[in-house]
């Protein structure tokens, strides 16, 4: 570090990333409750076990190639010249946007005294990775099979939402360049992509045994302890303030990078390098989600359990652009996500029988679709990335932000990149038998087969020490 101050930014910045992290582990343990919460007893510990593995599933399969396919696929297959190159200072050995340092390497072997950012970036990043196999986790409960989940779990976590990441929430991104996509607190890149992978495994897993009468018509099998639910989200709640920490640049000089020479202007920014501030987000957050709870509680008609998930949806439906969107924009786009969300999820479970447990594909992934709509619509014509101000890419600026960008974004996060590979890993798993679990066993609970599971393993090791 050349001085005191460079020194006390780095530092600071390493300490911001850290707190975002552990922030961010209170999202997993909402997660763990919310879905035990909404699950019957018989199926309660394989629920918060299939939660509990997924952390070291994702969290080493992220370190071995998940950190990787963010740093190197930006530009997509040769959609757009990158902009990561000596000449604009992004990508050199001591950068900390180094794809170098994301990898096996020495430098990654022990304490490393030059290196205060990559591991903190790295796990906030691994969190997001954790969220988006979550979001799956909660549809798709009480029929599943621990080893299917572990795959799901790793195709959404360290492979599918780190390509769209790559194209649609990295300043390199081809997306921004080519589409002017904005998706600043990931209503496409994490919710959207994983909605729409949910949706595509539950058309081949299929429902809940009792969830439709033999006439068609959907039962509703609620909560079990409202409580949990109840606590669960407000702990997702909270760890989504951390979630839209760890999303921004604290501190950053963008006096070079808007051709300001000479000149410093320090400020906190978006991942794509435009200027935002904490104090802007969380008069957004607090308004999408009040107008998530308020639009759920009414179409819900007081319904405890949607009024909760409303909540989630409303922040979820505004943070694509909740950089910059007026406070009461924030609370009337969470508003309308609602109500479409909602809608949505009734009209598909009738028409086409899915039985998402924890309506987890209309919170998260219709929300998330619609977001990046609206966004398209209230920011058309602001800049996709802070790059596109001052930087240049083979001689061309970044697309702006426009309607159809972001509904093509849409497109291809909901459906491209979430809804066919989770019906096509699904399908693949259904047809080796390994997909859901048999119907004894969602008759008698998945903890009865545990528990069974455990015993014969007590007789065999019993057996094998007389």
């Amino acid at each position: 570090m050349t001085d005191q101050l460079a020194a006390l930014t780095t530092i600071f910045t390493e300490f911001y990333y850290w707190v975002t992290v552990v922030l961010m582990f209170l999202i997993h343990v909402g997660f763990c409750m919310y879905e035990v919460g909404a699950s019957r007893y018989k199926h309660h510990q394989h629920t918060l076990m299939k939660n509990t593995m997924l952390i070291p599933l994702v969290t080493v399969t992220w370190f071995l190639f998940g950190w990787w396919i963010y740093w190197a696929f930006p530009t997509g297959p040769g959609l757009a010249p990158s902009i990561m190159n000596e000449s604009t200072a992004l990508i050199t050995d001591e950068s900390a946007f180094s794809a170098t340092w994301y990898t096996a390497t020495s430098e990654l072997m022990a304490i490393n005294l030059g290196d205060h950012i990559s591991g903190v970036f790295w796990a906030a990043f691994l969190l997001f990775s954790w969220t988006a196999a979550s979001i799956v986790s909660g549809a798709i409960i009480e029929r599943i099979t621990t080893f299917a989940f572990g795959i799901l779990a790793i195709a959404i976590g360290s492979v599918f939402w780190t390509i769209d990441a790559a194209w649609g929430w990295h300043f390199d991104g081809w997306m921004l360049k080519l589409l002017g996509y904005h998706d600043a607190y990931a209503s496409g890149v994490i919710h959207a992509i994983a909605g729409g992978f949910a949706l595509g495994v539950l058309m081949v897993l299929g429902p809940r045994i009792g969830k439709f009468s033999s006439s068609g018509e959907p039962r509703n099998i609620g909560p079990r302890n409202p409580w949990l639910v109840t606590v669960g989200l407000f702990l997702i709640y909270t760890g989504f303030w951390g979630f839209y920490a760890a999303c921004n640049i604290p501190i950053f000089d963008l006096g070079p990078e808007y051709g300001m020479e000479g000149i410093s202007y320090w400020t906190a920014t978006n991942i794509y390098v435009t200027p935002t501030t904490l104090s802007g987000i969380t008069f957004n957050f607090l308004m999408s989600l009040s107008g998530g709870l308020l639009a759920g509680y009414w179409i819900a008609k007081g319904d405890p359990f949607w009024t909760y998930s409303s909540g989630l949806a409303g922040v979820i439906c505004a943070s694509a652009g909740n950089d910059l969107y007026h406070p009461i924009q924030s609370m009337i786009i969470g508003m309308i996500g609602v109500v479409i969300a909602y809608k949505l999820h009734y009209w598909v479970e009738r028409k086409f029988k899915i039985d998402d447990a924890v309506g987890a594909v209309a919170v998260h992934g219709y929300a998330g679709f619609v977001g990046l709509v609206i966004c398209g619509f209230v920011l058309w014509g602001y800049p996709s990335s802070g790059y596109s101000v001052g930087a240049m890419w083979d001689g061309t600026t970044y697309a702006t932000i426009n309607p159809l960008g972001q509904f093509i974004g849409a497109i291809i996060m909901f459906v491209v990149l979430g809804l066919i590979p989770g019906y096509i890993i699904a399908k693949v798993l259904n047809g080796m038998g390994k997909l859901r679990i048999p119907r004894e066993v969602e008759i008698a609970g998945l903890d009865y087969e545990m528990m069974e599971t455990a015993k014969e393993d007590e007789k065999a090791v019993a057996s094998a020490s007389r």
